[in-house]
């Protein structure tokens, strides 16, 4: 086997530079500890962005997945399959909708769900086809494809991607008042995440999801919830719109419908609204492949039967008690849902992300650019307390020099130590880099995803570009 450093340099050279990997490569996993090449082992707290809610290879949903290779993988929508019937009905009875359609990613899921929507405004509320609105959120993510990019308000994603597409309206995220003052008589769907998981563990006031619930009602709109990253089971409820028992008329699903396994994602809605496709008008290869729905399947079962729901609330509770333990006065706040938490710092978190590699902890960086981690499996009482002791030793020794700011004012001195640092680490000649000031609502916005959870908000370093997102640590 290659050694982890051959590895990143082939990949390095082969690969495009879309993604800028920590220096850790996995090629063992089993549950929540990964192992390197050299058989080094650490524990994975990003777990794949929440596509691995169940740990790494969960020994029955391989079972089922391996069951299945020995049947059937692939027959393409041309044909009928014996698992996907059984998939929708699971499906069906875990969002309690009539309906369900299959696809393969989360961006397709959004993508399936912003097509419902248009189809369903001219089709069934009677607005002009090509005059469909939909409202979205500031500081959204919900993929990466050409449409989805159009209504991002992170300048990184849409980057000389245009021309951009029309028909999308993008208000404050938590502020029922906006949504309701954006509606116009062509106005077909209302999306959002219940919770925004890569702008930073976003949770909205208490009630807004109800008040979403009633405006999209009064006004005859589709509320979408994409619950791609919050759902099944991650903030300790099975969705995150269950906290107010407000059901959307569309829920995206993704990630860790899968299993940790396969990908698979899915729009679920009633008859009335995903009733609008007709053969031809969208479809996937792949999408609703015998093999992905076995393993989904599967995973649903075990969600249910392990109530995944009331184990991620509990520990959840019980890891963000412990990080609201730890003496670290440039912890700013712990905050978060079941299992998705966010510790946020009052100083750039490389050198936190450093030292957790160091000792065994997985973790990244994440910020206003949308990177955000994810929880793990559903760790065990003992590897909470174990990772949870290597996040203290680490957040009580690590010494990042104090970025200080006073209104427009910044201590140069001190971001040039800093700047010095991260440069150096990444291999760029400072000498060679710009270095500029950062504006002060962002200084104070800086997190760390750790722990078992996102972290997040701004990040801003002083190189003269954002390393985080163009060519530094995810």
């Amino acid at each position: 086997m290659l050694s982890t450093q051959q590895i990143i340099d082939k990949t390095n050279k082969l690969g495009a530079h879309n993604y800028h990997p920590k220096d850790v490569v996995i090629v063992e996993g089993e549950g929540v500890i990964v192992r390197d090449p050299e058989g080094r082992e650490y524990f994975d707290m990003l777990s794949a962005y929440s596509a691995l809610n169940f740990g790494h290879r969960h020994p029955e949903i391989v079972a089922a997945a391996k069951d299945q290779l020995d049947k059937v993988t692939l027959t393409s929508r041309a044909f009928h399959n014996a698992v996907l019937c059984d998939f929708y009905e699971k499906l069906c009875e875990l969002t309690g909708k009539e309906m369900i359609l299959p696809m393969n990613t989360g961006a397709e899921a959004v993508e399936t769900a912003l097509k419902t929507a248009r189809r369903w405004g001219a089709e069934v509320k009677g607005v002009e086809n090509g005059k469909q609105e939909i409202i979205v959120c500031e500081n959204n993510f919900h993929g990466r494809t050409i449409a989805i990019v159009s209504f991002s308000t992170d300048p990184d994603a849409r980057i000389n991607y245009g021309p951009y597409c029309d028909g999308f309206k993008i208000i404050k995220y938590g502020d029922a008042k906006a949504l309701e003052e954006a509606i116009t008589p062509n106005t077909v769907a209302f999306m959002a995440e219940p919770i925004q998981g890569e702008a930073g563990i976003i949770t909205p006031p208490k009630g807004y999801l109800k008040e979403v619930r009633d405006i999209c009602t009064k006004h005859n709109i589709l509320f979408i919830a994409d619950e791609v990253q919050t759902g099944f089971a991650r903030t300790g409820r099975m969705f995150a719109c269950n906290f107010e028992d407000v059901e959307p008329d569309i829920f995206i699903l993704g990630k860790a419908l899968g299993g940790g396994v396969m990908p698979i994602s899915a729009v679920a809605a009633n008859k009335d609204v995903l009733g609008v496709f007709t053969p031809g008008t969208h479809g996937s290869t792949f999408g609703g492949n015998p093999l992905a729905c076995a393993v989904s399947i599967k995973a649903m079962e075990i969600l249910v039967r392990d109530d995944y729901s009331k184990q991620a609330e509990e520990k959840g509770n019980y890891f963000m008690q412990k990080l609201r333990e730890i003496d670290n006065p440039e912890i700013i706040d712990v905050r978060g849902s079941g299992l998705l938490i966010g510790v946020e710092f009052s100083v750039p978190a490389a050198a936190y992300v450093k030292k957790l590699i160091a000792n065994d902890i997985i973790v990244i960086v994440s910020g206003c650019s949308a990177q955000a981690a994810a929880k793990a499996g559903l760790l065990s009482k003992d590897a909470k307390e174990l990772c949870g002791e290597g996040l203290k030793r680490v957040c009580e020794l690590v010494d990042i020099p104090p970025i200080l700011h006073m209104g427009s004012c910044v201590d140069i001195s001190r971001m040039m130590i800093l700047a010095s640092d991260i440069a150096k680490d990444w291999g760029i000649d400072i000498s060679q880099v710009p270095v500029v000031g950062c504006a002060p609502e962002y200084m104070s916005e800086k997190a760390v995803s750790i722990g078992n959870y996102v972290v997040a908000t701004g990040i801003e370093t002083f190189l003269g570009v954002d390393p985080y997102t163009k060519g530094g640590p995810e």
